[in-house]
């Protein structure tokens, strides 16, 4: 007796924890729907978008364009992984108002549009949604002031269409303080002091990895009907438990 393959939608999918995302849940056997602003040949996805979030959200042809294309291309779906983001640093006196629309567009209205482009998919699979948060929605740090917000109110979101949605489709939120990912190396520009700093503040003494995010999402998705509906689930080392005397 055949299986019906199950169907996932990731965006952000070209990143350090979108590629592991998508080569673990084609592990699983899933086919891999993927999408990212960027191009690129070498993706973990069956299906690749090269598609603008940002301009799915302010550029109305634009958007209906793409929803056409997604809804002709993807006509069934069990998961939808809203993980693209962008990082827009600056303290409140520099904050560029394009930045501050950009990470609002990426991080928290494009998962809302998708959520509602793809609902009766979804629907109709007994699916689920989940939203890659941050530890910046709860703990932040100087300059993270268009991150942190648009993180906080994604997982605002994610609670608000679990009680919308009832029990049509399952939202629920991962939340990863600082995961191994290209970027986030690049970012430390080969400073080994400072990021073994990085690692010691966590009690586990050590960063996450983007599998390990991966297996959190593959766990929530293998879920069904499920019980965890509009939760924020951490993956963070611990570090929130912190307390750090001066």
């Amino acid at each position: 007796m055949s299986t019906k393959t199950k169907k996932v939608f990731i965006t952000g999918v070209l990143g350090g924890i979108g590629s592991t995302l998508a080569e673990e849940f084609k592990k699983k056997g899933y086919y891999v729907y993927g999408a990212d602003v960027r191009k690129s040949e070498s993706h973990n996805c069956d299906s690749f978008f090269h598609f603008d979030l940002n301009k799915y959200c302010n550029d109305s042809e634009y958007k209906n364009t793409w929803s056409e294309n997604f809804l002709k291309e993807i006509t069934e779906l069990d998961v939808l992984i809203n993980n693209a983001a962008v990082q827009r640093l600056d303290s409140l006196k520099n904050i560029k108002l394009e930045d501050w629309k950009e990470s609002l567009n990426v991080n928290l209205t494009g998962p809302m549009l998708l959520s509602q482009l793809f609902l009766k998919n979804l629907e109709n699979s007994n699916g689920c949604i989940i939203n890659i948060g941050s530890i910046h929605q709860q703990l932040t740090k100087p300059k993270f002031v268009s991150y942190a917000t648009s993180k906080s109110a994604l997982v605002g979101l994610t609670k608000a269409l679990a009680v919308d949605l009832e029990g049509k489709v399952r939202v629920n939120a991962i939340s990863p303080a600082a995961i191994a990912t290209d970027m986030l190396i690049d970012g430390f520009d080969g400073n080994e002091k400072a990021l073994e700093e990085l690692k010691d503040v966590h009690p586990v003494k050590r960063i996450g990895y983007p599998i390990e995010v991966a297996k959190f999402a593959l766990f929530l998705a293998s879920e069904n009907t499920g019980f965890i509906h509009g939760a924020n689930l951490t993956l963070d080392g611990g570090i929130s438990s912190v307390l750090k005397d001066l």
